[in-house]
């Protein structure tokens, strides 16, 4: 029995119908950019291993840091108990955010990020004694598959089995440069009423609704108006975060800040799960009290592992050298240059986006997500060397930082043959 078969007999794999999915591709080997099968043959990282290997595969730095980390310490309780590699990866990580930035508070990915910042915002106002209990995001948001998150995500497609057991959740349309007044009208409309908590946002670009991309303006906007009416901002930087749209964060293009900011996927290189809540001073002290019942009372298993931390430290090294920078500058540009090619190539055929190192095209159709294409490219893909996973209708590219513009140049020259075959 191959492991295709021996993987089919006993693993439930994450978004798949398994009854008409194609047989997974068997990875053995990863370096860099590249990802081995069982027999040899290559495949390039399109999306960065579902978007955390922003170093690439088995990078030496990282390797080293967890080697030498596994044989000082492994993992401890975070309660009661810290560690040398905890504390580092904290001052670290505060020193790169905004300064109003303080406390740091750790989980396992970007999904129990999300919930921890939502605890955090309602027990706020609780602490307080202020009665704010509505949540307001965005039209399309992804946060996650916990149940806090999937309440502030997107209504139907992956989430409606679950509705009945979400809480209630208030939601703009998604800002597109004909409807920002609209939008910007009805959160001050929704703020009017005194009862929200937060605003949870994908800052810039939102990931899973396809790449849907808007202005750091409106952000911008959308943050005063929070701020003017007393209701805390949360970043969902899970995706935008370390270097994706250009900059290290999406916060970085914006003029005002957020109050909680979420953190996972390329935290760790992509090597080790990690999830970061980073929360200002301003939120902290209020969970300070002699009744241990203010505390926040949550708390993971592996919260702060050793290991991970340790991952996450060499990652920011790496974030430390100019070459990388200087990787994430090439690749935009060169993003850049192939969306102005194809949109002078094809017009009003396709919807092309980009931010960053995040490429995105988007192809008609009435069935979003679940469109036929995504089967269609990834059999084209493999074929041609590239592993990548469409959303639906959208196919994108946010490679790892170490890939080279030969690997680059291959990958823009299947999409343009891929595009023409489409359209044949």
């Amino acid at each position: 029995m191959n492991w295709s078969e021996r993987h089919q007999n006993v693993v439930w794999p994450p978004f798949t119908q398994v009854q008409t999915a194609d047989q997974p591709l068997v990875i053995t080997r990863a370096k860099d950019a590249l990802l081995f099968d069982e027999n040899g043959t290559s495949y390039i990282d399109c999306n960065s291993s579902w978007w955390v290997n922003v170093h690439g595969h088995g990078h030496p730095h990282i390797q080293q840091a967890i080697h030498q980390q596994f044989g000082e310490l492994d993992h401890v309780l975070l309660a009661g108990v810290t560690h040398p590699k905890v504390i580092e990866l904290s001052e670290r990580v505060l020193a790169i955010l905004p300064e109003h930035f303080s406390k740091v508070f750790f989980s396992d990915n970007g999904s129990t990020a999300v919930e921890v910042a939502l605890k955090m915002a309602m027990q706020y106002w609780h602490n307080k004694s202020i009665k704010k209990t509505r949540v307001l995001a965005m039209e399309g948001a992804y946060h996650g598959d916990t149940f806090g998150a999937m309440s502030v995500g997107q209504r139907g497609y992956f989430f409606e089995p679950f509705e009945h057991l979400f809480f209630d959740a208030d939601y703009l349309p998604f800002p597109t440069s004909s409807n920002e007044h609209e939008v910007l009208q009805k959160a001050e409309q929704l703020f009017e009423t005194g009862e929200f908590a937060a605003i949870i946002l994908e800052p810039l670009v939102q990931g899973s609704a396809g790449m849907q991309m808007y202005s750091a303006s409106i952000l911008d906007q959308l943050m005063k108006l929070a701020q003017d009416h007393d209701v805390l901002i949360i970043f969902d930087e899970v995706m935008t975060g370390w270097g994706r749209t250009g900059k290290l964060f999406a916060m970085d293009h914006c003029t005002l800040k957020p109050d909680i900011v979420c953190l996972s996927k390329g935290l760790t290189g992509g090597v080790l799960p990690l999830g970061l809540t980073v929360a200002t001073e301003s939120i902290f002290q209020a969970f300070l009290d002699d009744a241990t019942t203010k505390a926040l009372l949550h708390g993971h298993s592996y919260t702060g592992n050793a290991l991970a931390c340790a991952a996450a430290c060499a990652s920011l090294d790496i974030f430390d050298q100019p070459a990388t920078h200087a990787a994430i500058e090439r690749i935009s540009t060169r993003h850049q240059d192939f969306r102005k090619k194809m949109e002078h190539q094809f017009q009003d055929q396709l919807v092309l986006r980009q931010t960053g190192t995040i490429l995105a095209i988007e192809f008609p159709s009435s069935e979003g997500y679940f469109s036929e294409l995504k089967q269609r490219a990834m059999r084209y893909f493999i074929a041609h060397g590239m592993y990548l996973r469409p959303l639906g209708n959208v196919i994108f590219l946010n490679p790892p930082y170490c890939i080279t513009d030969e690997q680059l140049e291959h990958c823009y020259r299947r999409l343009e043959a891929f595009i023409e075959l489409e359209w044949a």
